[in-house]
């Protein structure tokens, strides 16, 4: 399987990884100290130099979550630890003469669940075609995104921030690190999705991350993530209570509590947050903190966050995903209504009247997909392109499988056009009905746009910048072309509209 091993000595030691299909890969290296005993819930320390050869052969361990979010295959599901600050690198084999932009991946998952080593996100596709390519775990859950720091007691202290702060020590090593691998250090792009998508725009707000990349990508960041640190406190001792304790001795029920508890009663803690809608989703980021000093979207508006340029968008079709598994989304009439019941009437009338046909189906699912991840498109490209380059785009493009599927241009097909998952097997089968050449068209125009993008910060020709005054969007189909505030009634609606209480 392997062709041979390839090694690199890097700031802590020498690596061995394995040479495949083209691409040189390392896994699972590790970029911070593992957090665990003493670090629990601390903010990462830097690795630990090693003596001899480190053997990143094998898929390292995710972050402790469901196992059912762990699968890798058919009955192969990845092991799960604490221990999980840790890079995948892939790099072309053949050594290039001028050093090569480097992309660095944030997986998504609600930041609860998932993990760099998702077929899926392979990268290999992508570093053939002359990139270095990196994917990071960071801590999920309550281990690393639940903002626990307000049960701090005594000799128990908890960091705010945990998944930023590990993002920004795995941007860190890249920066250290990546020349080794032919990789240029001025030339990072940051891009994830979903959760994922919602960490880069988070990090274009974090004064620590200042330098660390040159460009940005976020595809479907999620909105009413972002948590004041009374929201968070709140979560914080209901964590508590969900484990037993109460908020005074909470910290040491945290520091007690092995990792599987801890992932169910943040699986409880997710139901009740839903169900109550206190404010925020349960995990994410808590601004007005010495880390996140303030809301990214809030910062990009004011200019004081990073000045990069920005690619952000959303697919078409984005909710029908959760109508089919994750049953997190308003998508239906009761639930809209709830959401909607601590609106002033206009509100409500105003954003019910942008879903023309509402309560119908379709305008349902349509108004759910906008809630969770276009309304967050439309603040983030309004605030950041005021004060840099940003890109807008709309991916409409779905093969007739999963236009029959009911499906659509729903929630991370994108992925598969970024990732080139049509030139797979499992992409033939999802082309089978007569869309290969339109889905392999798509996937060329995407990949080559983000190429150039890590390149130049500028996304190729024919996709104008994103301006108030115009708000160009380029639309991803068999037919690519570019609109220009093609939804502005449900642009406008949901300005200002926060779950959060006044």
């Amino acid at each position: 399987m392997h062709e041979h091993t390839v090694r690199a000595t890097i700031a802590s030691g020498t690596i061995e990884g394995f040479t495949r299909d083209g691409v040189h890969r390392w896994r699972a290296v590790p970029y911070a100290r593992p957090p665990v005993g003493k670090l629990r819930l601390r903010a990462p320390e830097p690795v630990e130099p090693w003596r001899g050869v480190r053997y990143c052969h094998g898929i390292g361990y995710c972050s402790p979550q469901q196992r059912m979010y762990t699968m890798l295959g058919p009955g192969k599901y990845q092991p799960m630890s604490e221990d999980c600050l840790t890079l995948n690198v892939v790099a072309p084999k053949r050594p290039r003469e001028e050093k090569l932009p480097v992309m660095v991946f944030i997986h998504g998952g609600g930041y609860f669940m998932g993990s760099s080593a998702t077929p899926i996100y392979d990268g290999a596709a992508l570093a053939r075609k002359g990139c270095v390519y990196v994917s990071v775990n960071y801590r999920l859950g309550a281990l690393g995104c639940l903002d626990l720091s307000s049960l701090s007691r005594g000799d128990i202290t908890f960091d705010d921030n945990l998944y930023l702060r590990d993002l920004v020590m795995a941007l860190r090593w890249v920066r250290e690190n990546i020349e080794v691998f032919g990789g240029d250090p001025a030339k990072v792009t940051i891009f994830g999705e979903s959760a994922g998508a919602h960490a880069v725009a988070t990090l274009l707000a974090v004064p620590a991350a200042e330098g660390l990349f040159a460009q940005a990508i976020s595809e479907s960041p999620a909105a009413g993530m972002v948590r004041s640190p009374e929201i968070a406190s709140e979560y914080a001792t209901r964590f508590a209570a969900l484990l037993g304790a109460d908020e005074d001795d909470g910290a040491r029920a945290v520091m007690a509590a092995r990792p599987d508890e801890l992932v169910q009663a943040f699986g409880r803690l997710l139901v009740a947050g839903q169900r109550e809608m206190i404010g925020a989703f349960a995990a994410g980021p808590t601004h007005s903190t010495d880390y996140l000093p303030l809301d990214p979207v809030v910062a990009m508006r004011e200019g004081t966050a990073h000045r990069v340029p920005l690619i952000v968008g959303t697919n078409a079709e984005e909710a029908r995903l959760f109508g089919r598994f994750l049953k997190l989304l308003p998508m239906s009439e009761p639930m809209i209504e709830r959401l909607l019941s601590a609106a002033q009437p206009e509100e409500r009338e105003r954003l019910t009247a942008a879903y023309p046909g509402y309560p119908n189906p379709a305008a349902c699912i349509q108004f759910g997909g906008d809630f969770a991840f276009g309304s967050a498109a439309w603040q983030i490209a309004e605030a950041h392109s005021r004060h840099a380059p940003t890109y807008l785009y709309r991916y409409d493009y779905a093969p007739r499988t999963l236009r029959w599927s009911g499906l659509g241009a729903t929630h991370a097909t994108e992925l598969f056009a970024v990732f080139d998952t049509y030139r797979t097997t499992f992409g033939r089968l999802l082309t089978a009905a007569a869309d290969r050449r339109s889905a392999l068209r798509v996937s060329d125009d995407v990949q080559s746009r983000w190429r150039e993008f890590s390149r130049t910060g500028v996304p190729g020709e024919n996709w104008p910048a994103y301006t108030s005054a115009e708000r160009a969007v380029r639309v991803f189909d068999s037919r690519p072309r570019i609109e220009y505030d093609p939804h502005a009634d449900r642009r406008q609606a949901w300005e200002g509209f926060s779950l959060a209480a006044p």
